[in-house]
């Protein structure tokens, strides 16, 4: 299993990032994906999960509304597009295998830096 996150970088209150996670490794287009985050010093948080058949993503409540999950099965990328991004919203964010909850990051993560 290999993912490669992507798309972070520095932003203004209010603006908007994409982000990508490249996965190889495993059946994709069949695997519920998710994307946590881990701001510095607190515990990984999950944040959107979408599932691989069928229809369904899921929001925790703080991003709810702001955020977007969506997939490409024929490019095996999963993506987070992120609008009215918040101070709150800094963290080092990543992609998962799974629907739901947190587990410890593996992978190096996107930085995502919300600052006037």
């Amino acid at each position: 299993v290999q993912l490669v996150e992507s798309g972070g970088g520095l932003v203004q209150p209010g603006g908007s990032l994409k982000l990508s996670c490249a996965a190889s490794g495993f059946p994709f287009a069949m695997t519920d994906m998710r994307w946590l985050r881990q701001a510095p010093g607190k515990e990984s948080e999950w944040v959107s999960g979408i599932r691989g058949i069928g229809d369904g993503s899921y929001y925790a409540d703080s991003v709810k509304d702001r955020f977007t999950i969506s997939r490409d099965n024929s490019k095996n990328t999963l993506y987070l597009e992120m609008n009215n991004l918040k101070p709150e919203d800094t963290a080092v964010y990543y992609c998962e295998l799974g629907l739901m909850g947190t587990s410890p990051r593996a992978s190096p993560g996107t930085q995502v830096t919300v600052s006037s």
